[in-house]
């Protein structure tokens, strides 16, 4: 379909969305459907969950956040559950503020721009349909119309809950236009539209002295009111503060503890007791979730002044901190830079990675365990499995520190000195040593960091170089070794085959001659000696690897060479010192022979094929490894 077709389709759908009829038609529809008339905080959670939930690790992971919010499982899982769960419950936590509470650029205005964009595709859905009273500025539950004294009886008889009462506007036209009979007053459905102002309002702080709480609340139509005789007439009355505009909905407060005090205080009756004042009219029903967020400086800030306790306590803070897993990291970088218009230039394997080590490595604390560095930890974190520790440790180390994730280095800093990265000049690609340059440069403007930040954040720096040198070297490894795998897993169950000789006093078979052979000692050896197992440990490791062998045998699962962090090390090292020389000489060669330049096309090749490389990106790779092997 070309451009007018789809939104032709678009406008025809929107027009199949349209429901018109009167109360009494609402009210055999709610015969059929009673979850039409569900509250604000159901209708979020609700839309959170029909984009489905899985287990993992023992947590749940909804799916609603996962394409924009990285790394922030347990934070929004303990969102959902604690908060808009229990609110879709109707218990006491819907009466609350949410306030989402964290350092900048951390997705705290992500996540609610995605509950804003989520409410209003879930209410085109059959699933997410509601409807208002057509015509009512504030886009109000139809059942409001039912008096107080029926509402017990209607509530058993259709199976809802009946909160609120009639805006002003919709009493007198009640009054006016129906003499009172509910029957006839038209019900419509609605679809919630932040451009509309339908079910959601946005208040920003500005300056006090300009500001009015008419933002919020709605004013008086001075041009109407000689013809109504009265402000306290509705018809002289505008219901368009973000207030009555978010009814049915969401209410954004953004900055919200930067607010000056009288744009806080409508706050206190509406979150307790679902109402607000406005004009000169008795309380006006809105039900909507109150969402707001800010820093840790200002929250702290607003809870040491006494005379906030009355608002502090019709709050529900969640904390969310920055993400602390690299590969989730990496997810965020890459997106912002898809959000641009450099999508051109190539990112070499393992760039964005480089930049993630530096930022979560800045947001770790040191942990009290000991054996455990900060490499080891953020490796945890992200998922691996680290020698001598187990699942418990991990666990023990993620509530270590409540407060661990809400400093270091902000995901929009290190993007701001990748998109440095990725305009100078006029680059083709940008590996690791671009970006981890531009991060150190970008540390000499950073005004907010102290000596001693700057200097802790240069060694992060060295160490996130570090860690790419490594997989740097292994990836030419990888690409040298021909079918690297199959040769990892050969050396692998050639090693498994002589410590179980060794540690059984026996003997082992030549494949070849079939003749019986005492265990091949200096092959043990140079495989251990790779990461340090000295003479006087080798039988304790040899011992250990045997033990992990009969643990995954009587489980049923095969003992692979993948399965042992640093028996994997040292398979991979003794494969590549195999390699050295031939790599060293291969890469560094300013003038390769005949033989050589094969071999590098062959190595080029594969990196650009299986590991992601372009021609630039891979010739720099080999070229900086040559340099890594020659010092």
């Amino acid at each position: 379909m070309d451009i007018f077709e789809r939104v032709a389709a678009y406008r025809a759908e929107s027009d199949q969305l349209a429901w018109n009829g009167t109360f009494k038609d609402y009210i055999a529809l709610l015969r059929q459907n009673p979850s039409a008339a569900i509250t604000a905080h159901a209708r979020v959670y609700d839309m959170i969950k029909s984009y489905g939930v899985e287990e993992v690790g023992g947590h749940k992971r909804y799916k609603f956040f996962e394409q924009e919010i990285f790394g922030l499982d347990r934070s929004v899982e303990k969102l959902v559950e604690e908060y808009f769960h229990s609110s879709a419950r109707r218990l006491d936590v819907r009466k609350r503020i949410l306030l989402l509470m964290g350092p900048v650029s951390g997705g705290k205005s992500t996540l609610v721009t995605l509950l804003k964009r989520g409410l209003e595709k879930y209410s085109r859905t059959e699933q997410g349909a509601f409807y208002a009273i057509d015509g009512c500025p504030m886009h109000e539950e139809p059942l409001h119309l039912i008096p107080l004294e029926l509402r017990s009886e209607v509530e058993k008889e259709l199976g809802v809950r009946i909160e609120g009462n009639l805006c002003p506007s919709c009493q007198m036209r009640l009054k006016l236009e129906y003499d009172g009979d509910i029957e006839k007053v038209p019900v419509t459905r609605v679809t919630i539209s932040e451009d509309a102002r339908v079910g959601v309002g946005t208040f920003s702080p500005s300056d006090p002295k300009s500001q009015d709480i008419a933002d919020l609340t709605g004013s008086i139509d001075f041009s109407t009111i000689t013809e109504f005789g009265s402000e306290s007439d509705p018809r002289a009355y505008r219901f368009d503060g973000e207030l009555n505009k978010a009814n049915r909905g969401l209410m954004e407060f953004q900055e919200m503890l930067k607010c000056d005090e009288k744009f806080l205080w409508n706050l206190l009756s509406l979150t307790q007791e679902g109402n607000f004042k406005a004009g000169r009219f008795a309380l006006i029903s809105a039900d909507e979730l109150i969402v707001a967020h800010t820093n840790e400086a200002e929250y702290k800030a607003f809870i040491s002044n006494k005379k906030n306790e009355a608002l502090q306590s019709r709050m529900i803070v969640m904390p969310i901190p920055y993400n602390l897993k690299v590969s989730e990291e990496e997810k965020i970088y890459n997106k912002l830079i898809l959000q641009s218009d450099m999508k051109h230039v190539h990112i070499a394997p393992h760039a964005l990675r480089s930049a993630a080590i530096f930022s979560i490595l800045t947001r770790l604390k040191e942990t009290k365990k000991h054996g455990m560095d900060l490499v080891k930890k953020m490796r945890m974190y992200d998922g691996e499995e680290i020698e001598g520790f187990k699942e418990a440790d991990l666990k023990e180390m993620q509530t270590e520190y409540l407060e661990e994730g809400m400093s270091g280095v902000d995901p929009r800093y290190v993007i701001n000195r990748i998109s440095s990265a990725l305009i100078k000049q006029d680059l083709q690609c940008i590996n690791a040593l671009d970006i981890l340059r531009g991060i150190k440069d970008g540390l000499d403007q950073h005004a907010s960091i102290s000596k001693e930040e700057r200097e802790r954040y240069l060694n992060f720096i060295a160490v996130a170089r570090k860690e790419y040198d490594e997989l740097a070297k292994k990836e030419v490894q990888k690409a040298f070794v021909y079918s690297f795998d199959e040769s990892a897993k050969t050396l692998f169950e050639n090693y498994l085959d002589n410590i179980e000789a060794f540690c059984n006093m026996s003997k082992i078979r030549d494949p070849l001659t079939d003749e019986e052979m005492n265990p091949d000692e200096r092959l043990m050896r140079s495989i251990e000696e790779q990461i340090g197992i000295s003479e006087n440990a080798k039988k304790a490791f040899r011992e250990e690897i045997m033990i992990r062998i009969s643990s995954y045998s009587r489980k049923g699962k095969k003992f692979e060479y993948n399965n042992h962090d640093r028996l994997r090390e040292a398979i991979e090292k003794k494969l590549f010192s195999d390699l050295k020389d031939i790599v060293k000489i291969t890469t560094s060669t300013k003038t390769p022979d005949a033989n050589q330049l094969k071999r590098i096309n062959e190595v080029s090749k594969r990196l650009m094929d299986e590991h992601g490389y372009c021609p630039v990106c891979a010739n720099e790779l080999l070229k900086y490894v040559g340099s890594l092997l020659n010092r």
